[in-house]
């Protein structure tokens, strides 16, 4: 291998092994859009269990293939990952893996939505007198379609996967649905025979499980969707808890460090989200962690139970309750200083372990660390082309909503460019429940390669800054939600970072919506608004919404508490507004989408065209809500980049 010249500090004393130097042209303009809006080069990559053998989703020119590698860095398997949409890949055991896709598919009229995005679990075993399939491909009475995946467990020298599935009747006219709830099955891998481990849950009931290390259903949590009762049933058919949540916000979460103990979340009557502790035999529950925000958990995929958590503060520490595994991971991070570093996957005692880094100068590394033999790896780069100088430089900037509440946001700025008097375009970020952190954004850096400054505010209803944030946008959207945003570049203009006549709105989703709102419910903000995605009528989005869940009363009480009472929907749906834009706007969607259907798109440019404004709609054939192909993607960054060009120069 070639010689890799950006080295780890020595922190952990790690030996930084040799990889080709990501290739880096002059300036950040000579890098072409496609290099920030083609799917990254590597996907996912997992761990062998017994940590000599690792795999890989790459990217190859827009195709996806399965890369399969010894700890010599022998290829042991090298095929096309197929034309549908890979998610993650793992392993089963040291000889089969299991990667996890998605597809975009209609199932006919009697179903509530037009389309489905519905998942797939391909076997792969290493033996090569084996084939490939998908779990339950192979059983006439279950649907080839996974619906979550349980774990997997060694049993009797045997390899079992544990998954969701749709149970079919079949008969002269073909199979058909037995009623759509998923049932428990147990399939042992890489054979694909399966067998019912827990039945399916009565109509309107939901249900999940928790899969002992020896393979048995030790708890049961089953919920009512009409009234949000739940309760929680050890193996034994003994209650452990129960409650009633009419949103539906409580979860099973996984078994506590020893096994003998469950951990669940429940969200109480003030939203605040609280995870409790039970004993398996039965007991009283106590709040686990009560103190300490978590963004997310670590657990011993052999057997469910948990290993430690990673902090939802500024610290981002990474917590393991075994002392040695928490020193071994100490000493990794600390390898790292500057940089945002996740930990992807690992063998058992955290010997080997898979990093994932971004940040300043970073468009994406993953690392192999070799704890025992005092080394890391880099074993591939994300966007190879985008390096160093040309990564535009990343901070946080913090700033005060007009009511006093305290906000932040990431601000991205054109490389080599002074932070001074920018064109800048806001980009808000989707869910609405999610968070932009100070990292490596592909949309964002493309931008800022443009020579536009690019802030991702986070406003009320973001993750990760407590639950007071998280739940001060019920009702919001369109109002404070976007007031939270537009106050975020009212900093920058007062920091002189960015110039008030020169900025646009770009969002995707939630962000979409945003950005429609920004030219329709606000005015003399921006020169122009680019919403992928959005939500044009929130009205129409909530019916559809009910429709496709079968007006279910969670669903319903989730969604009013979200959006608020719908008498006011008209208020803050821009597709009522469409008559007051006051700037050009662009509609990119996808007829994919299963989330945000396309006709959001379709009624809000026959609004804007009604009313006389100027506006364009891209439509992308066979996208999805999450821009999942490299060729639509890099369609949207395009058609964008152009419209952004054309209605705020950069120069």
């Amino acid at each position: 291998m070639s010689s890799f010249v950006r080295p780890v500090c020595s922190a952990l004393a790690l030996v930084v092994a040799s990889l080709a130097v990501p290739s880096q042209a002059k300036t950040a303009t000579d890098i072409p859009l496609e290099a920030y809006g083609d799917l990254p080069t590597v996907e996912d990559i997992a761990l062998s269990p017994d940590g000599t053998k690792r795999a890989s989703i790459r990217n190859f020119k827009g195709t996806l293939r399965l890369i399969v590698m010894d700890d010599k860095d022998n290829v042991l398997a090298n095929a096309s990952a197929g034309t549908s949409k890979v998610r993650s890949v793992r392993w089963a055991d040291d000889s089969t893996i299991l990667v996890t896709n998605t597809a975009t598919v209609s199932l006919g009229p009697y179903f509530a939505a037009s389309k489905y995005e519905l998942t797939g679990t391909i076997i792969v075993p290493l033996n090569i007198d084996q084939k490939p399939e998908l779990v339950f491909s192979n059983r006439r009475n279950i649907a080839d379609t996974t619906r979550g995946a349980y774990g997997i467990r060694r049993i009797g020298g045997r390899t079992v996967g544990y998954f969701g599935g749709i149970a079919l009747d079949t008969g002269i006219g073909g199979a058909q649905f037995r009623h759509g709830r998923t049932t428990l099955y147990a399939v042992e891998l890489p054979d694909n025979r399966a067998h019912q481990a827990a039945r399916a849950p009565a109509e309107d009931h939901y249900r999940d499980w928790l899969i002992d290390a020896a393979g048995n259903v030790a708890i049961t949590l089953d919920i009512n969707n009409t009234n949000g009762k739940w309760i929680i049933e050890n193996a034994q058919g003994q209650e452990l808890a129960r409650g009633v949540d009419p949103t539906g916000d409580m979860g099973l979460i996984c078994f506590g460090q020893d096994g003998a103990t469950i951990i669940y979340s429940v969200r109480d009557d003030d939203e605040v989200d609280h995870w409790y502790e039970v004993p398996l035999a039965g007991g009283q529950a106590t709040e686990f962690l009560p103190d300490i925000a978590i963004e997310r958990l670590y657990i011993d995929p052999a057997s469910n139970k948990l290993l430690g958590y990673r902090k939802n503060d500024e610290s981002g520490e990474t917590v393991m309750f075994d002392p040695l595994a928490q020193s071994a991971l100490k000493r990794i991070f600390a390898a790292f200083p500057n940089r945002n570093v996740r930990l992807i996957d690992w063998t058992e005692g955290f010997r080997k372990v898979v990093l994932r880094t971004d940040g300043n100068g970073d468009s994406g590394t993953w690392y192999l660390v070799d704890v025992t033999n005092r080394r890391a790896d880099p074993i591939g780069y994300e966007r190879p082309a985008i390096w160093g100088e040309n990564v535009g430089p990343i901070s946080r900037v913090e700033y005060t909503a007009t009511d006093g509440l305290e906000l932040d946001g990431v601000l991205t700025l054109p490389p080599g460019h002074e932070a001074r008097n920018l064109p800048i375009v806001v980009l808000p970020h989707g869910g609405p429940r999610a968070a932009d952190e100070v990292g490596f954004d592909w949309w964002a850096q493309a931008f800022a390669s443009r020579g536009y400054a690019v802030f991702q505010p986070n406003f009320r209803g973001s993750t990760g800054r407590g639950d007071a944030l998280r739940n001060a946008s019920y009702g919001e959207w369109g109002r404070k939600m976007q007031t939270d945003i537009s106050d975020g570049l009212a900093e920058l203009v007062k920091r002189g970072i960015a110039d008030p006549k020169r900025a646009c709105i770009v969002g995707a989703s939630y962000g979409g919506y945003a950005a429609l709102a920004g030219v329709t419910l606000q005015h003399g903000l921006y020169r122009c608004s680019v919403a992928v995605a959005p939500v044009a009528d929130i009205d129409m989005f909530f019916d559809n919404r009910m429709y496709e869940t079968g007006r279910s009363h969670m669903a319903r009480n989730s969604w009013r508490e979200e959006l608020g009472d719908p008498k006011h929907y008209d208020e803050v749906s821009p597709r009522k507004h469409a008559a007051e834009a006051d700037a050009p706007v662009m509609l990119i969607h996808g007829k994919d989408d299963t989330v945000v259907p396309y006709r959001q798109s379709v009624v809000m440019a026959d609004a804007l065209k009604d009313a006389g404004k100027p506006y364009e709609l891209v439509t992308l054939k066979g996208e999805d809500h999450w821009l999942s192909r490299s060729e639509t993607r890099q369609q949207m960054l395009e058609a964008a980049m152009v419209f952004v060009q054309k209605h705020n120069p950069a120069d």
